[in-house]
């Protein structure tokens, strides 16, 4: 199995950062993708962004020019650094693997609140 734990939500005030982690552990070597998702209250949940073992990256429009997906080298650990942060970005954030073995994994969520 995949585990993946998420880290660095918390409450920012407008314009400001933050830097999400996400660590995957047990049977990493299947996972060929990694990303976000978002679920605001009353809304969908979105992608945000993701990340392929070859480096390709997507971006919701939304968060285009704002914020950066990245990964270690072995696809272990994934970062989404968030700047500019504005109060529609306010909503649980989970992290997400994709497996060949053991298809999609979310993470259990975390909480980012942009407010003043």
């Amino acid at each position: 199995q995949v585990q993946l734990v998420e880290s660095g939500g918390g409450l920012v005030q407008p314009g400001g950062s933050l830097r999400l982690s996400c660590a995957a552990s047990g049977s990493i070597a299947d996972i060929y993708r990694m990303g976000w998702y978002r679920e605001a209250p009353g809304k969908q949940r979105e992608l945000v962004a993701r990340i392929t073992n070859g480096g390709n990256m997507m971006y919701a429009e939304s968060v285009k020019g704002r914020f950066t997906i990245s990964r270690d080298n072995r696809i272990t650990t994934v970062y989404l650094q968030m700047n500019s942060l504005k109060s529609e970005d306010t909503a649980v954030y989970y992290c997400y693997a994709d497996s060949t073995r053991f298809g999609r994994i979310w993470g259990q969520g975390t909480q980012v609140t942009v407010s003043s």
